[in-house]
């Protein structure tokens, strides 16, 4: 019967929609229910029930008495079908010639042309899956291991883990009893397994390092201080098409030492290649930083120090935190939250008249105290009835003076005019910061006309009034001036078409001297710097393809846009599309692990552990950047870290609530908006 079936498949239907009837038999149709008729497993729909014959590995597990020439059609099938949806979906980009995956046979030709490279990184927004490895075997079983070693590698998780009978159980409860696959040991997730994974990281990252010509490429610096009170940093390089760890180095032996840290950034630099780096964003403002900013400023003409923007919107919200009015304000605040949360009957009672939690998690640490107090003055109201309820005075809390201060602190309308003020200031840099955090490509072309934006909306809360808002822009811009701007920033808001064709874009002095500054310094030839001011003001009068692409600004990125549009002017287009590819972001937003880095950098190890180690390092921080996802924005999960625990700690431990304990990480510092850095 099967011999006939597999005759019928190949006059019948190769090539063709594989029916029902030739491959299963329904059980449930109105559940859509289907048997697989070779080896009886029942499934749910038909496309699963095509990738169980077919062996196509997602949410069902393969048939194991398929013959082979049933399942290559039946997976030929599949992958047809997949492609047309992908070639759609590329289509609905205006990028119908696309091709869905890089020939790398013909990788050298491709990259010759920077606007395919362009429109393959901008308009699929990943680069394409690693090739699959060989391994010790080309079974579906080795598969299987080589994706649980691919779950430790990411997570971290101890080697010995594997030994536990509850891991064993739990493989076993998610596979097919006719699967007999065998749990990898700890020597296979050292050996094979652990070498197959560097295979397929080290073409995933080549991939990625493919546009770096094309694109250019940030160097991102993230430094922290270890248990031991080592100074260590992590370097990554970040470009349109992904992000990729480059190496952990102990710096404890050159820090304060600003000639021998140059030397070590020239290496890094030497090692990605020198044309190919557009900037270097640091994770600290600390004065040696910024002397070492300069001198590589001084010695790379090409490549631009900058500053993480969302650590500068910390230091911003940290230095309006430090102002007397707010200060006072936010930590009435605490007060308030700490009593609530520090007691089982009023944390009951505020829940029972209030809507939500008045502490609002956020994995942003820095902004928690912003987006309570905007909380509880949406649950004003509620709270001041509250500490009016007779179940309120019912409790024993409520006759102790801390009680009574707190009734009243809740009933005092000064306060609560206070927390808008406040609100007002503060609220517009916190959808900033959340905005930076919540986009997986946080554009150098957008930053400058965000803060802007931010500022603008401070005024008109304050119905411009400039005696009211000024000295709150004066700090905003203190950070902004000696920190956060880049000639980057300002090249960049010129060249973002979506901004420049705007109506209310406006370029001043700062924007002027930020794009001729970037014109100079990335192009050391004086003719093409000249070519380049005669196509500025082709762009600026909408000439040529500028003026088609003028009208064409939605749902494309801005380097994208260049790569199509700016061809009639290649130099400064190559220029353009360099700058509005980097991030304006630093490595903060990845919250890598540092455990690893740790372990690499302790010497005392024989050198086959190091370089496994080494590997593993290699492996693991690339599956945790690649498989990186940003919060999204304006939803935040309980589940999230909620550093007013730490308030609630001290209460318990009975420290005065209204100390002068800073609430924010450190606001007595401006370059303490990260814990732990060097």
């Amino acid at each position: 019967m099967l011999t006939g079936l597999v005759s019928a498949t190949r006059r019948g239907f190769v090539g063709m929609a594989a029916t029902v009837r030739e491959i299963g038999t329904i059980v449930d149709h109105k559940k859509g229910r289907y048997e697989c008729i070779y080896c009886g497993k029942v499934v749910s729909g038909l496309k699963r029930l095509k990738c169980h014959i077919g062996g196509v590995r997602g949410d069902v597990t393969p048939c194991l008495q398929v013959p082979e020439d049933v399942r290559e059609m039946l997976r030929n099938e599949l992958q047809e079908k997949r492609f047309g949806n992908a070639m759609r979906d590329v289509g609905e980009l205006n990028e119908p010639n696309l091709p869905l995956k890089r020939n790398r046979q013909d990788k050298q030709d491709s990259d010759q042309n920077s606007g395919n490279v362009i429109a393959s990184v901008f308009s699929k927004g990943q680069v394409d899956s690693p090739a699959e490895g060989s391994g010790v075997s080309d079974s579906s079983l080795s598969e299987a291991q080589k994706s649980i070693g691919r779950f430790f590698y990411e997570t971290g998780v101890d080697f010995d883990a594997i030994k536990s009978p509850s891991f064993a159980r739990m493989i076993k409860s998610i596979i097919s009893p006719l699967n007999t696959m065998k749990i990898p040991t700890c020597n296979d997730l050292k050996g094979w397994i652990l070498q197959d994974a560097v295979k397929e990281m080290q073409e995933y990252t080549s991939d990625i390092k493919s546009v770096w010509a094309t694109t250019g490429c940030s160097i991102l610096l993230d430094g922290w201080v270890d248990s031991r009170g080592r100074k260590l940093v992590n370097i990554l390089v970040d470009c349109p098409k992904g992000t990729v760890y480059h190496q952990s180095f102990d710096i404890s032996a050159i820090d304060g030492n600003v000639v021998a840290m140059e030397d070590f950034l020239d290496s890094v630099i030497d090692e990605v290649g020198a044309d190919n780096v557009v900037q270097i964003v640091s994770y600290s403002t600390s004065t040696f930083m910024e002397d070492l900013g300069k001198r590589l400023n001084q010695k790379h003409k090409r490549i631009f120090w900058t500053v993480s923007a969302s650590h500068c919107i910390e230091l911003m919200l940290n230095k309006l935190a430090m102002m007397d009015a707010i200060k006072e304000i936010l930590e009435k605040a605490k007060t308030i939250t700490q009593f609530v949360y520090s007691n089982a009957n009023v944390l009951k009672l505020a829940r029972q008249f209030c809507s939500s939690d008045l502490i609002k998690p956020s994995k942003i640490k820095s902004i928690v105290p912003f987006l309570t107090l905007e909380n509880m003055v949406m649950e004003d109201e509620n709270l001041q009835k509250m500490f009016l309820s007779s179940g309120w005075k019912s409790l024993v809390c409520a006759s102790t003076g801390e009680g009574q201060s707190i009734a009243d602190l809740v009933a005092d309308q000064t306060f609560w005019n206070g927390a808008l003020t406040v609100l007002k200031v503060t609220i517009p840099l916190v959808k900033v910061l959340k905005l930076i955090s919540g986009s997986n490509r946080p554009e150098i072309g957008s930053i400058y006309d965000t803060i802007d934006q931010a500022k603008e909306t401070i005024r008109l809360e304050f119905q411009k009034k400039k005696s009211q808002y000024i000295q709150f822009w004066e700090a905003i811009d203190e950070i902004w001036n000696k920190y956060l701007h880049s000639p980057l920033h300002a090249a960049g808001y010129f060249l973002n078409p979506r901004l420049f064709y705007s109506d209310d874009f406006f370029a001043d002095a700062e924007v002027s001297c930020g794009l001729c500054c970037c014109i100079v310094r990335m192009s050391a030839n004086l003719s093409v710097q000249d070519l380049i001011m005669l196509q500025i003001d082709k762009y600026r009068m909408a000439k040529g393809d500028f003026g088609l692409g003028s009208a064409k600004l939605e749902n494309i990125h801005p380097a994208l846009w260049w790569s199509k549009y700016g061809e009639e002017c290649p130099e400064l287009q190559k220029m353009a599309v360099r700058i509005l590819s980097q991030t304006c972001d630093g490595a903060s937003k990845y919250n890598l692990k540092r455990t690893l880095a740790e372990a690499l950098l302790t010497e005392g190890r024989n050198q086959i552990e190091q370089e496994r180690l080494r590997d593993l390092a290699f492996v693991h921080y690339n599956l945790q950047l690649q498989n990186f996802k940003p919060n999204v924005l304006n939803h935040f999960s309980d589940e999230e870290i909620d550093p007013m625990d730490d308030w609630i700690v001290e209460k318990q431990q009975g420290t005065s609530i209204g100390n002068d304990e800073p609430m924010l990480i450190d606001l007595d510092s401006e370059d303490s908006a990260r814990e732990g850095v060097v």
